[in-house]
């Protein structure tokens, strides 16, 4: 908890190159999305290559603070976490909509309605990976709530090798499929849930995809047998018990500004309650992003059962190869 050695600080020569490119992608008429040459960053980029390589195959994840948020609008934060991104990986569409920039905040919904996503809430959220098989996600903090919304993460392989001692029947339940709900966003034609095993390997890497509970339950609406299974059940409630382990998870508390890097196959995420201040301009509000990279790890084919595509730089099939940006689909 008291690591700092996952926290990345822009110095004053990188906060001057972000400065600089912001105005140059601004006198150019950048709109997102926009392509990395529109955010040139000649030696922040390498910084970010570090920075991926350690939430690829080391760490997992990356906490990078010091973008002085009040110097900038809503509309430049958006640029500015665009652009910086760009240099990472390629972005990939989150909801039906097709929108490649996401935004987390409380929309009055719960995640009793099974129509509604949890980041839409401001409900506590357990810990999940995202469900989509990109590689990356990333969030920017425009904005934090009146108290609590702590982010917190653990990892996955961590939790695998606990399963593996304490309860290998649960771990072998958890390599089969599981039944989840869409909750509103399914592709156009198909059924309202997908299915994918929690655990999975592929050429010696182990990926996880757990999401939280209540999307397991609700895929029941679609049909009683799409319910978890009374193992299975036990299988997620225990994943829960070993994440919320104070030893195994690190909490972060977002600055304005910050942005929190995760690799989506290895670490879990999570999400603490919180209560929002009233007025409309000071809530909670965090910017998202889902990123394809060029170097990340192989993936099982059977996720593209479900996705069309598990190819390295081109997750989902919704990327052409050699480009950095593609048109919004209308489903992810």
């Amino acid at each position: 908890q008291n690591d700092e050695s996952c926290i990345y600080r822009f110095d004053a020569a990188a906060l001057a190159e972000i400065d600089a490119a912001l105005a140059h992608a601004k006198r150019a008429g950048a709109r997102v999305p926009f392509g990395p040459d529109a955010f040139p960053l000649p030696r922040v980029a390498r910084e970010m290559e570090k920075i991926l390589d350690d939430v690829e195959n080391g760490q997992g994840f990356k906490l990078l603070r010091g973008i002085p948020r009040a110097k900038y609008s809503d509309d430049e934060c958006e640029l500015l976490y665009w652009g910086l991104t760009a240099h990472l990986g390629t972005p990939i569409s989150q909801n039906a909509r097709g929108h490649l920039l996401g935004h987390v905040r409380d929309e009055g919904r719960t995640q009793a309605d099974p129509n509604a996503r949890a980041y839409q809430t401001s409900q506590r959220m357990d810990f999940h990976t995202d469900m989509l098989p990109m590689d990356l996600l990333g969030l920017f903090c425009l904005r934090t709530a009146k108290r609590g919304g702590a982010s917190k993460i653990t990892s996955a392989l961590t939790i695998h090798n606990v399963l593996r001692g304490e309860r290998p029947d649960l771990l072998e339940a958890l390599y089969g499929q599981f039944h989840i709900d869409w909750r509103g966003e399914e592709p156009a034609g198909e059924k309202g849930l997908f299915s994918l095993p929690m655990f999975s390997e592929c050429k010696g890497k182990v990926t996880a995809r757990i999401n939280s509970l209540p999307y397991y339950d609700s895929a029941a609406r679609h049909g009683a047998h799409y319910a978890p299974s009374a193992l299975q059940r036990e299988a997620l409630i225990k994943v829960q018990e070993i994440a919320n382990r104070p030893q195994l998870m690190l909490t972060m508390t977002f600055e304005e500004g910050d942005i929190q890097l995760i690799n989506n196959h290895t670490m879990l995420h999570a999400r603490e309650e919180f209560e929002d201040w009233p007025e409309p301009g000071k809530r909670r509000h965090l910017l998202r992003l889902w990123l394809a990279a060029d170097k990340a790890r192989p993936l099982p084919p059977v996720y593209a059962q479900r996705y069309g595509s598990v190819e390295i730089g081109n997750r989902g099939g919704i990327i052409v190869r050699g480009t950095k940006l593609h048109a919004p689909l209308e489903a992810a």
